[in-house]
């Protein structure tokens, strides 16, 4: 009967140190998850930054458009001015168009990067930790 119970506490010791290894390695991937998320949060960061120096460049760009516009309509002044300004408003704003519904298509699809992948480890880890 000794040999029994010695067994049966041996079994349970057993099962509560690969429960806590369990934890253990839940708590360790959880870590490394929101390291990671940050880690893209601050790459998020670094791009936004980056858009921010295309935006200023693209400003640029257009002051060039406008400024290629004004020469096409003085120097279609004489002969066709109305149809040189129709063609290139019309080119810009057909771009612009197609632009602005790219943008909303992108931002439409941008969520927190592995939110459900941290939310899933965390219910693992109490999963592990809590005790029947």
């Amino acid at each position: 009967m000794f040999e029994r119970s010695s067994s049966a506490a041996r079994e349970t010791g057993m099962l509560a140190s690969l429960r806590q290894l369990g934890a253990s390695l839940v708590a360790v991937l959880h870590t490394r998850a929101e390291l990671l998320a940050r880690e893209l949060e601050r790459e998020k960061v670094r791009v936004t930054r980056l858009l921010l120096l295309a935006i200023v460049a693209l400003f640029f760009l257009a002051l060039g458009a406008i400024t290629f516009t004004l020469f096409v309509i003085v120097l279609f002044w004489d002969s066709h001015r109305v149809a040189a300004t129709g063609i290139l408003t019309m080119f810009y704003l057909a771009v612009s168009i197609g632009l602005v519904l790219l943008i909303k298509r992108e931002t439409a699809r941008a969520t927190r990067p592995f939110a459900s992948t941290i939310a899933e480890l965390k219910k693992d880890r109490e999963k592990l930790f809590s005790r029947p």
